[in-house]
């Protein structure tokens, strides 16, 4: 109930100072699955969020989560903490959970912010590659057209859902996570690339 209260509190305000638009959601399964997208702003997950009806969980920095006031916030708009400089166990098991029960959850693979603006997409983390393999739930590529400014568009790509089967019932190692986050990293540019402006023909 609290989650869908802040939800409204938001949507006018938030759709007003930043106008968003989902290209794709009919990619969108039903039934839980991992939204998987680049980390252009800390607006990026709540944006997202307020456009669609499923409530997706996303992880934030603990950071955001010191005072009541701001920890009652942050889970309010679905966030929930995790500790980045350690190897967070439980913000790990609290995801399994929620996709265990079906629900859908938000991930920057990345962790973090991409600071440097001539990259395009950062390292990608380990984390998303366990979690999906683990609870074998479906990947969607989410990829954020511009970080987001007052009054202008901000546009979000969803790709078509996709698995990593091949990795379900082996062992989890370096490498062969390293082997699945390479398949997360080019599914993700893979909707950069579909949905970059064509260029036009001399």
């Amino acid at each position: 109930m609290f989650l869908w209260i802040m939800r409204i509190i938001l949507f006018l305000p938030c759709m007003i100072m930043h106008p968003t638009r989902l290209k794709g959601k009919k990619n969108l399964p039903k039934g839980k699955a991992i939204l998987c997208c680049n980390h252009v702003s800390n607006w990026d997950a709540i944006l997202f969020n307020l456009r669609i009806c499923q409530k997706p969980r996303f992880l934030a920095k603990k950071e955001l989560f010191k005072g009541k006031l701001k920890a009652a916030f942050m889970r309010g708009i679905g966030a929930f903490p995790i500790d980045r400089q350690a190897n967070d166990i439980s913000a790990i098991k609290n995801c399994m959970k929620y996709l265990k029960e079906g629900k859908k959850l938000f991930i920057f693979p990345e962790g973090t912010r991409l600071v440097n603006e001539e990259e395009i997409l950062g390292e990608i983390k380990g984390g998303l590659s366990l979690i999906a393999i683990k609870t074998q739930t479906p990947i969607v590529p989410i990829w954020v057209k511009a970080k987001p400014k007052l009054f202008r568009n901000s546009v979000y790509y969803i790709g078509k859902p996709y698995e990593l089967s091949d990795f379900y019932g082996k062992k989890l190692d370096e490498q062969t996570l390293a082997e699945a986050d390479k398949i997360v990293r080019e599914k993700m540019l893979e909707v950069r690339e579909n949905n970059l402006p064509k260029k036009k023909e001399k």
